[in-house]
């Protein structure tokens, strides 16, 4: 799972160099296939399967992903990094309250993702204690910074961590994985800002 625990200095991981716009349409291309790719077949997916399914050239992909870990690496770090943006928008365009509550639930979808590539994501040569602690700090910013927002409206009252919302939901999906714990997930959302919210009668005292 993901590595909720105090944060390394070191574990952002460094930006990749800028590609030329054909080059950047061709990586999302193949996150995306590779995507769906994992969520029909699983771990069995290989880098044949993702070059038949995109319809890119061999070269195009080993350019981008040299090895099978590097795209299960990188293809949860897209996840991840795509929360981080959304962080951002949501602080700019909702209300705070609004913005936390959209965001956990794409929380949720990301974690559908984790489950998806998590066999593959075990396989990894060298383990993932690296590539956790970095989405780790990506996930404790990106809350701590929607959580201190609704806070500063007075719309919630927090007297825990904000990541233990974080680890409340990844509790969810770690407890059951069967077809529905999503959806338990994502009501789940809002059973936990319920407990958070502060009332009107709270809020003018």
């Amino acid at each position: 799972m993901t590595d909720f625990s105090e944060p390394a200095t070191s574990s952002v991981p460094p930006a990749r160099p800028k590609l030329r716009a054909d080059a950047v349409r061709n990586r999302e291309r193949i996150l995306a296939v590779a995507r769906d790719a994992f969520a029909e077949g699983g771990a069995n997916v290989t880098l044949d399967d993702i070059v038949r399914l995109s319809g890119l050239g061999v070269g195009t992909l080993y350019r981008h992903f040299p090895t099978r870990d590097a795209l299960v690496e990188a293809l949860y770090l897209s996840e991840i990094e795509k929360l981080a943006a959304a962080e951002r928008e949501l602080a700019e365009s909702a209300p705070p309250v609004e913005a936390l509550r959209a965001w956990l639930l794409l929380f949720v979808d990301m974690m559908e993702t984790k489950l998806v590539l998590r066999d593959a994501l075990n396989a990894i040569v060298g383990g993932t204690a690296e590539l956790y602690a970095a989405s780790g700090e990506m996930l404790r910013q990106a809350i701590d910074n929607l959580t201190a927002r609704a806070i500063a409206s007075g719309d919630i009252q927090l007297d825990v961590e904000p990541l233990d919302l974080l680890r409340a939901l990844s509790g969810v999906a770690t407890a059951g994985t069967g077809p529905n714990w999503a959806q338990s997930a994502r009501r789940f959302v809002d059973v936990l800002l319920a407990g958070i919210r502060v009332s009107p009668a709270e809020g003018t005292q």
